[in-house]
């Protein structure tokens, strides 16, 4: 009767996988909700500025949720991902060393591609052109750019990436697995996504569990950078009240039992003195003056002068040919814009001087509209 109510090893492990064999496919290494939690705020703070940029590019209302964060195996993607994917490969290449794959469904990609290209998104196909894939890598190349420039904010150093390359993702057919990170386990962070009335999706993201640590572990590092500094405040602020203490050493004379100073806190003589300075009524302000300004006399400045400038689709500029016309905003005979460093500095009207063109300075801004360009 003991004998039969003990349950054997078999049985035992059987309960503790809870009898699902997909247990087995589990990641040995995983995340702490602390380290879910920072790289869900990291995620959040990256995307919520690529939302912004997304929205410029489209046209159209971008919201972007707070991620979530899990573990997975590579062995695990092809239940991630049964449908055709299009996935966007970034690398960066300053601040972090590690790769990063973003995973978009291809029927979003494509509504994408359709509002990059002028099109209204309602009838996109799905099938993806070359041209279609370029205006998507043109979309996430923007969303990464702002992505790691909120990056560069948030650990405080520069942070820079790699153009994007796009592909098709097929995980049942074997297709565009190469920009898969090659480590294992896996860190995806899945985002939900709304275009207007159009997308209403997730958008992932997949990068190594060591890159995921290292993120990590510098977000603590940086958070605790300015704790040694806040633990010697408290030790030099009382310094300053010292001589104002002073008064107050007879009042408590069980507190000093000895009331004559040791000679290493009786002070040496101070000579004081009053302070001379030398005078300047005198210099030759004018000579002085001439000559910092010549010692800038040598930088070299960019003049530009501008024609006029316009905005134009992807679409539109894809149609551009020999020939073509571009209507610029300005009006013909209108003053041209005459940039300094790209700070408008002056107007002027083109004239040709022996075959070459020119231009002649009509109007120069007053120093308080030059103050105004520059803010």
């Amino acid at each position: 009767m003991e004998n039969n109510s003990r349950l054997s090893q078999d049985e035992i492990d059987a309960l503790l996988k809870g009898g699902d064999n997909n247990n087995q496919d589990q990641p040995e290494s995983s995340l702490s909700p602390i380290e879910q939690d920072a790289i869900g705020e990291i995620g959040n703070i990256s995307f919520g500025s690529s939302a912004t940029a997304l929205s410029t590019l489209l046209n159209q209302k971008v919201d972007i949720t707070t991620p979530t964060v899990s573990v997975i195996n590579k062995s695990q993607l092809i239940n991630e991902f049964p449908r055709p994917y299009v996935s966007i490969g970034v690398s960066y290449t300053e601040g972090f060393l590690g790769n990063n794959l973003l995973v978009i469904e291809q029927t979003d990609a494509a509504i994408i591609a359709d509002l990059m290209m002028g099109g209204d998104g309602t009838n996109a196909d799905p099938s993806l052109s070359e041209i279609h894939l370029s205006a998507v890598q043109e979309a996430m190349n923007q969303m990464m750019g702002s992505a790691a420039t909120s990056m560069s904010t948030v650990f405080s150093k520069k942070v820079d990436i790699s153009p994007p390359e796009v592909d098709l993702l097929d995980m049942s057919e074997g297709e565009g697995t190469d920009q898969i990170p090659k480590e294992d386990p896996l860190v995806k962070v899945s985002f939900r996504i709304k275009v207007g009335e159009l997308i209403d999706s997730h958008i992932m993201q997949l990068y190594p569990l060591t890159f995921a640590k290292d993120l990590i572990n510098e977000l603590m590092d940086h958070g605790n950078e300015e704790s040694p500094a806040q633990a010697e405040e408290p030790a030099v602020a009382p310094e300053t009240p010292a001589p104002a203490a002073a008064p107050t050493a007879p009042v408590a004379p069980a507190a000093s039992p000895k009331p004559n100073p040791t000679p290493k806190q009786q002070a040496a003589p101070v000579q004081v003195a009053p302070a001379e300075f030398v005078s300047f009524d005198n210099q030759p302000q004018a000579q002085s003056h001439h000559h910092n300004l010549g010692m800038l006399m040598d930088i070299p400045l960019s003049v530009t002068v501008e024609l006029g400038r316009t905005n134009r689709s992807v679409k539109e500029v894809l149609e551009l040919s020999t020939g073509s016309i571009i209507e610029l905003d300005k009006l013909a005979g209108e003053p041209v814009e005459i940039l300094v460093n790209q700070r408008v500095v002056a107007k002027g009207e083109v004239v040709v001087i022996d075959e070459n063109f020119g231009v002649r300075v009509t109007d120069i801004l007053s120093q308080a509209e030059r103050i105004n360009k520059l803010r």
